[in-house]
């Protein structure tokens, strides 16, 4: 069976086979802990997923499709809304769950406050997504079923002609290839310690991810810390869930030597999760070049690919 009901697409793409079948969660995870920018702690839990219904959230019983249809701008994260409930900081959590393969999934969200409908309860942890891609190891994967017990072939989009967005010196581009590629670069000419970075992909699969991007931790620099923090940001952030850069780094030794540029890429492939319908792939098969991007651009490139 191939969950391809409805599919919302373009020319710019043309859907085929991966060639395995969708998968979910073999049991449940569940994790606490507190968010960046609220500052405040929950409770994660995610379960298994019926085949082509794809990943969504459950926050007080509403749900929100992890689906570009539902991505509503907001500073330094990605948020989900609907219907009035709003979701942030996704974006660590989904790419860890694209890259691992886990195409269905419940993700049920709690936190202490029962009137509260901006849900920005997703843990941090240290500002990497290695946490996630543990607790994924932990229980493993098993193959999805419908409710009425079927399995899904697994689709992916394939990029036939270059497609890009941008804004003032910033992009976001897809090229057609014959497997999944990112190349990334960014600019911080005002933090020297950071400065120019590129770094690029051979291809993207979970073992590349686990070893070279999962571990990538979140960055700012510490001069716009006080900024951030008046417009009731990173209300949650610390030495031990981001790296800072003043002159140097406050919290060295730095995983990566470009870990900056690293988690970068690990939130494209987050936001790029976004494409996914039906329990699909949501990354597309393509070679993706990016650069000094952000998570209004990544989510330029899927509004793009899907027509819009």
């Amino acid at each position: 069976m191939t969950a391809f009901n409805s599919f919302r697409s373009s020319k710019l793409v043309s859907w085929k086979s991966t060639g395995r079948l969708q998968q979910t969660l073999a049991n449940c995870i569940e994790r606490r802990g507190k968010a960046l920018h609220s500052g405040k702690g929950s409770t994660v839990r995610l379960c298994p997923g019926f085949a082509g219904e794809g990943r969504y959230f459950d926050y007080r019983s509403n749900l929100i499709p992890a689906s570009i249809d539902f991505v509503q701008v907001s500073p330094l994260c990605t948020t989900l809304c609907k219907n009035g409930f709003r979701v942030r900081t996704v974006e660590h959590l989904l790419s860890a769950l694209e890259a691992a393969g886990v195409d269905n999934c419940r993700i049920e969200i709690e936190n202490l406050d029962a009137e509260e409908r901006d849900a920005e309860q997703i843990p941090i942890f240290d500002g990497s997504a290695r946490e996630w891609v543990e607790a994924v190891d932990e229980v493993g994967l098993k193959v999805a079923t419908t409710r009425d017990g079927k399995h899904c072939e697994k689709m992916a989009a394939h990029v036939n002609e270059p497609v890009y967005v941008w804004r003032d010196d910033s992009f976001v581009s897809a090229f057609p290839s014959n497997v999944v590629k990112i190349s990334y670069g960014i600019s911080f000419l005002q933090a020297p310690a950071i400065g120019s970075q590129w770094f690029s992909t051979p291809s993207v699969d979970n073992l590349f991810y686990t070893r070279q991007i999962a571990l990538a931790r979140t960055f700012c620099i510490y001069e716009e810390i006080e900024q951030m923090r008046n417009v009731g940001l990173i209300k949650g952030g610390s030495l031990e869930n981001a790296i800072v850069c003043c002159k140097g780094w406050l919290n060295p030794p730095l995983r990566f030597n470009d870990e900056p540029c690293r988690h970068k890429v690990l939130d494209l492939i987050g936001d790029l999760s976004l494409f996914a319908q039906f329990g699909n792939q949501g990354l597309p098969v393509a070679h993706i070049v990016a650069y000094k991007g952000g998570h209004a651009l990544h989510a330029g490139l899927a509004r793009q690919l899907m027509g819009e």
